[in-house]
């Protein structure tokens, strides 16, 4: 046995729990110092980063919709407003379980299966970080009772937004057009929308509300809140509000533009009226029309449906992107054309033979509308009763270039109100253009039937709106807008247009004058005729046709002189009469609808001191003499009765520029 190994065996196992001792003393004391690093690294060192993740948990930001600028009238009246709407919208990827929340919500709204359905479908489609609207227009009820359930809706948010209104519905529908919710079109096509797109923006899709959107829409409002760890905000913090859209004024009235709709109801149509100096569009309407209150939180298919399918076309906006044939409302502007560049005078008599004795031209018959012939007609006697073989005449010795330029120099075949609408030029036909457009030369025949205003001839409403007023304001050219800015008077219009007259801004060799030498100032109410007798001369067979007998329009006259007004009618065909049926000389409503002509009506007034021009349409309405001119009847003696009013908008500077 050895003594003594019992000493040794002690003294290791010392050791062994010694060292064991001071590798974890030692352990604990790099576990204290690394978290006493730790700390002095989150708290001191990175501070401020820690600071700003925790607010970023507890504080949120939100941009708000944009408040959109506002319509009036010309009288201040708005005719599109704001509504404060209550909205309810859900962010997927703050869900914990979306078909439990989406459940809950349909028990507390109501919400059908087929709506729930729909919600599940189009978060499905869009990417989980997008907003889902699962409604557009709470009541407030609802609203109140989302955010007493609030704290049990893990992702849902109530939503205070901006709606939009049109008080008169459908009467302003072509003018103002609507908005609805930003497509992604809308967002890719407009900078503005990009920069101040939020979930539900509303932008102007047709009209004025898509033309004007960036001067519309207005800035986001800012809003910074404090939330608790459910995300339920228990503390506003911060708001900046954003700028409202510009208010918008236009020139139109609304009492006049819902007339020309009680006027045109149940009609396919339109009417136009402008003041003739200075070029303010009163009334514009197209009709039908339809309800833009509709498109607001999203149409319904069945209505869209009606709406799209209507064979009257109520989304056409006739006024400025319907093409028709004007008719004898063309007839004014051929013979002043013809006087203008002296191919005619005042005294030329033509025969008018009827039927039975139609022109013939290369084996083809070119007949008056009037079955028995008018006999010999003077010019003044052809406009008066609106003879087409004279005009067949006038329109062969002046040629149809001739009449291109005229037509043009008073507004046809071009754009009348800017880039407001998506308004069609139209078509004033000349030789070069026949050529160009179908790769065809002209024919003599061509130039007759396009001195009736028939043929290849297309031209808005608008335009021949703007034509009867340049007549009536004594032949100058005026600057037509439907948005009131910083307006002349008539009366200084007046002076400039005599003024511009006499001192023969334009002179005899107008035609042969390139307008490049002309500045803008020059250009300015500048007379757009060789010699104002031939413009008087026209004013002057213009009244006649509705103010004498045999006149077209004079079962519409109005005797007292306060509204008595001058005008042309005209009857646009549709299709080609073959003899037959000329022969059955059959009653409008015994056609069939489609095939019943345009009726047409253009016309000034007062005549002695004349201040509103106006066109009036009717589609496949027969004869402009029975479906158009009554109408202009009621229309004038509305108009004059309201201009004290508007000129005393004027006098006393109650609009604001």
């Amino acid at each position: 046995m050895i003594v003594g190994g019992g000493e040794d065996s002690g003294f290791k196992k010392t050791n062994i729990v010694n060292r064991r001792m001071f590798i974890f003393a030692a352990a604990k004391a790099v576990v204290f110092f690394g978290i006493i690093g730790r700390l002095f690294s989150l708290q001191i060192s990175e501070n401020k980063k820690y600071l700003t993740l925790s607010d970023k948990n507890r504080l949120r930001e939100s941009r708000l919709p944009p408040v959109r600028g506002e319509f009036e009238d010309y009288f201040g009246n708005r005719i599109a407003k704001n509504l404060t709407v209550y909205q309810l919208h859900v962010v997927p990827e703050q869900v914990e379980d979306f078909k439990t929340l989406m459940v809950r919500l349909k028990d507390i709204l109501n919400l059908s299966d087929n709506h729930l359905r729909d919600l599940i479908k189009k978060k499905n489609k869009q990417k989980p970080w997008e907003t889902l609207i699962v409604s557009e227009n709470l009541s407030w009820d609802e609203f109140s009772k989302i955010n007493f359930y609030l704290h049990e809706l893990s992702g849902a948010r109530p939503v205070l937004t901006v709606g939009r209104n049109y008080p008169y519905s459908e009467i302003y529908t072509h003018v103002l057009g609507y908005v609805s919710e930003a497509s992604v079109e809308d967002i890719v096509n407009n900078e503005t929308i990009k920069q101040r797109n939020v979930p539900g923006l509303r932008v102007g899709k047709t009209g004025l509300e898509k033309a004007l959107e960036n001067e519309l829409i207005g800035t986001n409002s800012i809003q910074r809140f404090e939330v608790n760890a459910y995300g339920k905000r228990i503390n506003q913090i911060d708001f900046k509000e954003g700028e409202k859209g510009k208010t918008i004024r236009l020139t139109i009235d609304t009492e006049i533009q819902k007339y020309t709709q009680e006027l045109l109801k149940e009609k396919a149509g339109s009417i136009s009226i402008m003041d003739i100096y200075t070029g303010e569009i009163i009334a514009m309407n197209s009709s039908p029309s339809f309800d833009p209150n509709l498109f607001l939180y999203g149409i319904e298919k069945g209505k869209w449906n009606e709406i799209k399918k209507n064979p009257l076309k109520p989304l056409l906006n006739k006024t400025v992107s319907g093409l028709y044939s004007p008719g004898s409302t063309i007839k004014p502007i051929v013979a002043l054309s013809a006087l203008e560049n002296d191919v005619i005078s005042t005294k030329l008599k033509v025969n008018c033979r009827g039927h039975k004795h139609p022109l013939e031209l290369y084996g083809m018959k070119y007949h008056c509308w009037k079955k028995k012939g008018h006999g010999y007609m003077s010019l003044k006697n052809a406009i008066k009763q609106s003879c087409d073989t004279y005009f067949y005449e006038a329109a062969r010795l002046l040629g149809v270039d001739r009449l291109n330029e005229t037509a043009k120099r008073f507004g046809l075949g071009e754009v009348v109100l800017g880039n407001y609408f998506n308004e069609k030029k139209g078509v004033v036909p000349s030789t070069k253009w026949k050529k160009q457009a179908i790769g065809q030369n002209w024919y003599l025949g061509e130039t007759l039937i396009n001195g009736i205003g028939q043929g290849y001839i297309q031209t808005t409403p608008l335009q021949l709106c703007l034509m009867t007023a340049q007549l009536a304001n004594g032949g100058h050219k005026i600057y037509p807008k439907i948005i009131l800015g910083k307006e002349e008077t008539a009366e200084s219009i007046r002076e400039k247009m005599k003024l511009a007259t006499e001192n023969n801004q334009i002179n005899s060799n107008i035609f042969s004058v390139p307008e490049r030498f002309f500045n803008d100032k020059e250009k300015k109410y500048t007379p757009l005729y060789r010699n104002k007798e031939n413009v008087k001369f026209v004013l002057d067979a213009m009244f006649s046709s509705t103010n004498e007998l045999y006149g077209t329009s004079f079962s519409s006259r109005i005797d007292d002189p306060k509204y008595q007004f001058a005008g042309k009618t005209g009857t646009a065909q549709v299709k080609r009469i073959t003899e037959a049926e000329r022969k059955l000389d059959l009653e409008t409503d015994q056609i069939p609808y489609k095939e019943r002509d345009h009726a047409w009506y253009i016309a000034f007034g007062p005549y002695k001191n004349p201040r509103y021009a106006l066109s009036i349409l009717v589609e496949h309405g027969g004869s402009g003499s029975k479906a158009a001119a009554p109408i202009a009847k009621k229309l004038f003696k509305f108009i004059i009765d309201r201009h004290p009013l508007r000129e005393s908008i004027k006098t006393k500077k109650l609009i604001k520029i």
